[in-house]
């Protein structure tokens, strides 16, 4: 947004009256707070009734963008910045789902070659969170050499990657390229959803627009230790579990599948008290080949599993990352303590250098005078959307175990409408219209 300054402008100098008062980054982000604190059949209803009066508008982005540039215009606010302020609020707000839609699989053939292929590719590359490709929810564009690919999804109009391209650094643009071109070829958005600062050179040379989802929490595990006085609390908490009658165990995958239906009972137990519905796309789900894919993690209480964590340990450099959590609700205050703790130190036990606890949204964005209106904005919902995703209790939580927090960003095409890509992602993802109306 710009600001006057004296010999800049002759029409700096005009009246205040004769200009338009423009938005504060205070007023702004009053909108997420009026949103989130409204009654939820009456946010539910109002939702559908603008879908329903937009949707043919919202249909043709081209309208709606020259619309939207006409209002931030006269408000005295910069287009794009005010563009991503409400995408970003409204994508939030809509990864509650006001839709669930079946998730397509592909059975052809040449999908079943290249996710084969890509499976294969895993264990030399550094990403442990790339074994989400096994999920089979995802196609796969393979490069050129073989050597390297991106995992993706269609949703509505949008080409949706999941994170980095896997594969050397250098097979990165090429793929991102031959990525852009299938998506212009099938009339699609790209979009690259959490994606790391390392895309960002990437992002940058292919005219990506990147905005801000949150951070990622990553344990450090040669040096993780609850040695100290800063670990008391935490020491106290397992301990507790431990005499309680918590027993950890770490399953390797080759002995997963004969407690995949006791796994399953602690699965719907969670999921029934929570509410809830499977997701997907960048979630594991309770698949049994996917849970039997690598080891897992369990709690016990009288022999009888209570917690489970599945972990992706397929990495050339020893990262490591849990995916499917699930867990008896009630049993005991420490019992997630003591599955992340004994997951971290038999990890390390068996050399593993990095633990990937996956993603606080909407942290870690700064809010100083000149940071983007969006990053306002998300902080809005961060403090104040605890009726739709528990923001602040995620980074808590994972706050505890001091990891090092490392941003991961939305990359998406200049042209149009963040907003549309924001609603096919979290859509993707899953949710759906009775998540809006439980929670």
């Amino acid at each position: 947004m710009a600001s006057p300054s004296s010999g800049a402008d002759p029409a700096a100098s005009a009246p205040a009256a004769d200009l338009p008062k423009p938005l504060s980054h205070a007023a702004l982000s009053l909108i997420p707070r009026l949103l989130l604190r409204l009654p939820r059949t009456g946010l539910l209803l109002g939702a559908i009734v603008m879908l329903a009066l937009l949707g043919p508008v919202l249909a043709e982005e081209s309208a709606l963008r020259f619309g939207w540039s006409l209002f931030m215009a006269r408000q005295g606010i910069d287009a794009a910045e005010g563009t991503l302020g409400l995408s970003m609020v409204l994508g939030v707000i809509a990864s509650r789902g006001l839709v669930r839609m079946p998730r397509r699989r592909r059975n052809d053939g040449s999908a079943e070659g290249d996710l084969a292929r890509a499976v294969a590719l895993l264990s030399g590359q550094g990403n442990a969170s790339a074994g989400l490709v096994r999920l089979g929810d995802k196609r796969v564009l393979m490069s050129d050499c073989g050597q390297g690919f991106i995992m993706y999804a269609r949703r509505g109009r949008s080409l949706v990657a999941l994170f980095d391209p896997v594969g050397p650094r250098h097979l990165w643009a090429p793929l991102v390229e031959k990525f852009i071109a299938e998506a212009r070829r099938t009339r699609s958005r790209p979009v690259f959803y959490q994606v790391s600062a390392d895309f960002l050179p990437v992002a940058v040379e292919m005219r990506l627009q990147p905005l801000k989802l949150g951070e990622q929490a990553v344990i450090d595990l040669p040096r993780f230790s609850l040695a100290g006085g800063d670990w008391l609390k935490l020491r106290r908490s397992i301990n507790r579990a431990e005499r309680d009658g918590l027993c950890f165990e770490l399953v390797p995958a080759g002995s997963v599948a004969p407690l995949i239906d006791e796994l399953r009972l602690v699965s719907e137990t969670w999921l029934s008290a929570h509410e809830a519905g499977e997701k997907g796309f960048s979630l594991g789900t309770f698949e049994p080949d996917y849970v039997a894919s690598g080891p897992v993690a369990v709690v016990r209480l009288e022999g009888r599993i209570v917690a489970f964590a599945t972990l992706m340990t397929a990495s050339s450099n020893g990262d490591a990352f849990i995916d499917l959590m699930r867990h008896v609700p009630g049993v005991h205050r420490g019992m997630m303590d003591l599955l992340f703790v004994k997951i971290m130190e038999a990890l390390k036990a068996d050399g593993f250098r990095t633990l990937n606890l996956g993603m606080a949204p909407l942290a870690g964005l700064s809010v100083h005078r000149r940071a983007p209106t969006w990053n306002h904005v998300a902080r809005q919902v961060f403090e104040h959307g605890e009726r739709f995703y528990n923001f602040r209790g995620v980074r808590a939580f994972k706050e505890k175990f001091d990891p090092e927090w490392q941003p991961r960003y939305l990359a998406v095409a200049g042209q149009g409408l963040p907003l549309l890509s924001l609603i096919d992602v979290t859509l993707l993802i899953g949710g759906g219209l009775k998540s809006l109306m439980r929670k």
